[in-house]
């Protein structure tokens, strides 16, 4: 049986290039071509998207999940989805979980890849129960790094743990590109001895390892490979598609895609990237290799924020400093995986203990509700000092974040109920309410016009 393949051009490759701004109109044309490859799935929604249509592109999310599926009509869709986070940053509600997922499978998605910053599974259970209960495929994503504490024992018994739960297939999501070649055989054969669930790799290119770290967990058993098309792979983005399916070519991993088929699809990407290259909204910096990735443990999105931060803050002079304090800070955290939003969290608190010249002389609001337990449990405990520190006298949750959030759905629906014009209007409200306000007024200027442009052409055609 030969690897499977997950296309990432139409979600996370634009998101890791481009900053997710990729239109829904310059995807069209190409999807016929795209659902004849036979793909294991195509994502094409979630993360950061669905913030980047209302935000950006002024473009409704679930319009343009509608129209993909409308033309993918025998490949998979696939979607990313942040557990109790949903796509947002905050903890939401379950009854607003429970909703998104069954809008997400109404209007199309077939597979969601849910996980959690922390990889506290009890913020993942409602999603995957509301997949399940909607007939979905759900798959948790497990956040991968490194530490003491993430030994293969620690892999091997989540793997077991996922199984329990009813999860149809595990993803090791390598967001950092931290995973190398041979610590991903050892990976996916501790993962296969804990469960017996389809295994899916998913890593980014940042660190230059990420096609070699492919052919050895194929070779150790891993089923489905997540690649994006040349012209938008590599650098912070994913494996080139077309170089992985030549790689496994008339081995026993065979993808059996077409490259004809293949070189075709990135024909018509090409012109694209050229485009993104020309007006500066693919920064050639993304497109190296930055090993200090490897070195500091941290993703290449956090280095480039901590970069800026720095920046503001006239320290540049810092820099190295900044970057030592990181892995401190994320001891102090419990070591939880670095992805949003932890790595932020961690990434500015490093920067404030550095500028400040003392640490935790000024802490975040978000280092707190880490601390206070808010975003759940951490796989070490807090650094006791400095929880007192920074929370004081306050005691910590210990529960599941979400048995303390009431239902929201009423609220949300009230709050913005005359601008709703489809029932996935609350749900865009929810996440992102002063982005979709802005939105949904846009969406009404824009109906407007085009009902004066008809009258004006009816009342020419009909002169009085």
């Amino acid at each position: 049986m030969g690897v499977k393949i997950t296309e990432t051009v139409l979600r996370d490759a634009h998101q890791s290039l481009i900053a997710t701004r990729m239109p829904t109109e310059l995807m069209l044309p190409i999807v016929e071509k795209m659902d004849k490859v036979g793909y294991h799935s195509v994502e094409c929604w979630g993360g950061a998207t669905f913030d980047a249509c209302l935000r950006f592109l002024k473009e409704d999310p679930w319009e343009r999940l509608r129209k993909l599926r409308a033309g993918f009509k025998n490949s998979k869709l696939q979607m990313l989805f942040r557990g109790q986070n949903i796509l947002g940053y905050n903890h939401y509600a379950d009854d607003v979980v429970e909703y998104f997922v069954q809008k997400s499978i109404a209007n199309g998605i077939d597979i969601i890849r849910i996980f959690d910053c922390l990889n506290d599974l009890r913020n993942l259970e409602t999603a995957v129960k509301a997949c399940k209960k909607e007939n979905g495929h759900a798959q948790i994503a497990l956040s991968y790094t490194l530490g003491d504490a993430y030994t293969l024992d620690y892999w091997k018994e989540t793997a077991r743990k996922i199984e329990d739960m009813g999860a149809d297939s595990i993803c090791i999501k390598d967001m950092a590109g931290l995973l190398v070649p041979y610590e991903a055989t050892r990976l996916v054969k501790a993962l296969k001895e804990g469960s017996s669930l389809p295994i899916q790799l998913h890593t980014h290119y940042t660190s230059g390892v990420a096609a070699m770290t492919y052919l050895k967990a194929v070779e150790a058993g891993c089923d489905i490979i997540d690649c994006a098309m040349s012209p938008l792979a590599l650098g912070t983005s994913q494996p080139a598609t077309e170089v992985m399916v030549e790689t496994f070519r008339g081995t026993e991993y065979d993808t059996g895609l077409d490259q004809k088929l293949l070189s075709e699809i990135a024909d018509y990407f090409r012109p694209y990237r050229e485009e993104v290259l020309a007006n500066g909204l693919l920064n050639p910096k993304v497109l190296g290799v930055n090993i200090k990735t490897l070195m500091y443990q941290v993703p290449g999105g956090m280095l480039s924020n901590l970069v800026s931060q720095l920046k503001e803050a006239h320290a540049e002079d810092k820099y190295e400093a900044v970057l030592e304090e990181v892995p401190r800070v994320r001891k102090d955290f419990g070591e939880p995986p670095l992805v949003t939003p932890s790595s932020q969290i961690v990434g500015t608190q490093a920067v404030l203990n550095v500028l400040q010249g003392e640490r935790y002389k000024m802490v975040t609001k978000e280092s707190k509700k880490i601390l206070s337990g808010e975003f759940g449990q951490t796989i070490k405990p807090f650094n006791p000092e400095v929880q007192k520190k920074c929370i004081g006298d306050v005691k910590p949750i210990t529960c599941r974040p979400a048995d303390l959030i009431e239902p929201q759905l009423p609220k949300f629906r009230e709050e913005c109920k005359e601008w709703i014009q489809q029932e996935e209007d609350v749900l865009s409200y929810a996440l992102f309410p002063q982005v979709a306000l802005d939105f949904f007024k846009y969406r009404q200027a824009q109906q407007k016009k085009v009902d004066v442009a008809a009258a004006d052409t009816k009342n020419k055609a009909y002169p009085v």
